[in-house]
């Protein structure tokens, strides 16, 4: 690609040459440079880019991007600019030839309800006959294929090359988790998104953002300053939980037309009326005026709330309201989000990925309507994350479960038990009692807890306690299929655990 026309619309500070010549390929890692490529120097949380020049330029690197003052070694052309990750983006943006600007890119972001919401969305729009990607939590899909998820939201780099690839196999519409991080870090300044959606804001990623102001100015910047940018052109931009109290925040802030979704009855979006079970949600949704009745497997009242934004998304993109009814029908489950796991012993298991207080909560108030017996909750903290959320999640799990098993999750590399004793800290010891992992005889409504650390031994043994109308919650990993142990990667998948071990447990009762 040419020179000048890749570094379109970059800041430029210096350039050491003029803006002739050829560029072979982009690039930010150094290990990925070739002859005649341009290597970013980008500035990340673990590495610094500018670290790597020489190793770039050994490998073939004839174009460097840099903020910070650089010895320029010979042969190479510098080009100096005020913010080198900002820079990323727009290059990449050039380089792939702007291709959000061929899709309908819908970006969902907020702290629970990402990865529901964009699973119903994506249904809806495959039933009008859309074809569909998807780049979220679980992975990245389209047409029948799925790619790992290394991030949430992808590097610009990575979200400019698959959009382009996206757009290349014929997509027409992406659905795209934004994270906060990626707001932050300017990965998604540079798409031209048709619509945004805010689920809710409450407790995470408080290690990254410090406060939770500084975590919803991240999630507001989304709105106030990326979509703005937008080229696209829409009745409605915004598509905000008009029941949340940062939502409200975003709705008196941002001008721009908006549709608001939730239960209260002042949103154009609306549950006139439901049912909630554990076999799902029966309800009546006014669309703006015009009502549907859907009845969906899916679990819980925040589930409602991940339906209608869906649904108000979809209504900003004109599907006819028999197709949302239909797509929200057609999804019969979401990876890791309330998963159900059958058994033939008269309990119920549900794997979830509820790793913040307010998920966890969340799930718990819902179970707690649908309980004939006990609650039985295993879960864990993940290591070298937000600490602050630990006491408050050990606090919600034994409020509304007869029996916590507290366990690991992706302990990093932190030690387990220091973590579950954080987790700890916040159960009620006058009111909840600890007991021996071999004494779980629990009555109904005895809140007690126990540890196991051991996560697969913390899941059998919950499977082994359990009796008849018993409901069990795994929560934490949801759809993840590993655990990391120190900075190794290892296979585990709470739902092939429960399977196993109800397999096991069905042949020993046959036995």
């Amino acid at each position: 690609m040419k020179l000048n026309q890749l570094i379109k619309g970059i800041d430029i500070i210096n350039l050491s040459a003029d803006n002739a010549g050829e560029v072979s390929t982009l690039c930010y890692a150094a290990d990925k440079c070739e002859n005649g490529s341009m290597f970013v120097a980008v500035r990340g949380l673990a590495h610094d880019g500018h670290d790597f020049i020489v190793d770039a330029v050994n490998r073939g690197a004839r174009y460097i991007v840099h903020e910070k003052d650089i010895q320029i070694p010979s042969g190479v052309i510098a080009i100096k600019v005020n913010n080198s990750r900002r820079a990323l983006g727009v290059l990449a943006k050039n380089y792939f030839g702007n291709p959000s600007a061929r899709l309908c890119l819908v970006g969902v972001t907020g702290t629970n309800g990402k990865t529901t919401t964009t699973y119903i969305l994506e249904s809806i729009l495959a039933q009008a006959g859309f074809k569909c990607g998807v780049l979220g939590t679980v992975n990245y899909r389209y047409n029948n294929k799925t790619y790992p998820a290394p991030n949430t939201t992808p590097e610009s780099y990575e979200m400019q090359k698959i959009l382009r690839t996206m757009a290349d196999e014929g997509v027409t519409h992406v659905i795209a988790e934004v994270s906060s991080h990626a707001i932050d870090l300017k990965r998604v300044d540079d798409c031209d998104f048709d619509l945004g959606v805010f689920t809710n804001l409450t407790h995470e990623h408080l290690d990254y953002h410090l406060t939770m102001e500084n975590y919803f100015q991240a999630k507001k910047r989304f709105f106030a300053e990326v979509l703005p940018q937008s080229k696209k052109a829409h009745p409605q931009k915004m598509i905000i939980n008009g029941d949340d109290q940062w939502g409200k925040i975003i709705l008196k802030d941002v001008a721009l037309p908006t549709l608001t979704y939730g239960v209260e009855k002042n949103n154009a979006v609306k549950a006139a009326s439901y049912e909630l079970s554990l076999t799902g949600i029966k309800a009546s949704i006014d669309l703006a005026g015009q009502t549907i009745s859907i009845q969906t497997p899916l679990v819980g009242k925040f589930n409602i709330y991940n339906i209608l934004a869906a649904a108000a998304a979809a209504k900003a993109l004109q599907i006819p309201s028999a197709v949302i009814k239909a797509g929200i029908e057609n999804l019969s489950y979401v990876p890791g989000r309330l998963e159900r796991i059958d058994s033939c012993f008269g309990f119920t298991v549900l794997v979830d990925y509820a790793h913040k207080p307010d998920a966890l909560n969340q799930v718990l108030q819902n179970l707690v309507e649908f309980k004939k017996k006990r609650i039985i909750t295993v879960f864990g903290c993940g290591g070298n994350r937000d600490t602050g959320k630990r006491p408050l999640m050990g606090e919600a799990a034994t409020f509304y479960s007869d029996l916590t098993i507290v366990t690991s999750d992706n302990p990093r590399l932190e030690d387990p038990l220091a973590i579950i004793a954080e987790i700890e800290a916040g159960i009620d010891h006058g009111k909840i009692q600890k007991i021996a992992p071999g004494n779980l005889k629990v009555k109904d409504d005895a809140h007690s807890y126990t540890v196991i650390s051991e996560r697969r031994k913390a899941i059998e043994m919950a499977i082994s306690t359990a009796r008849r109308g018993d409901i069990i919650l795994i929560a934490g990993k949801g759809h993840e299929d590993y655990q990391i142990l120190g900075t190794n990667k290892i296979p585990f998948d709470d739902r092939v655990v429960v399977e196993q071990t109800l397999k096991l447990k069905e042949s020993s009762t046959v036995n």
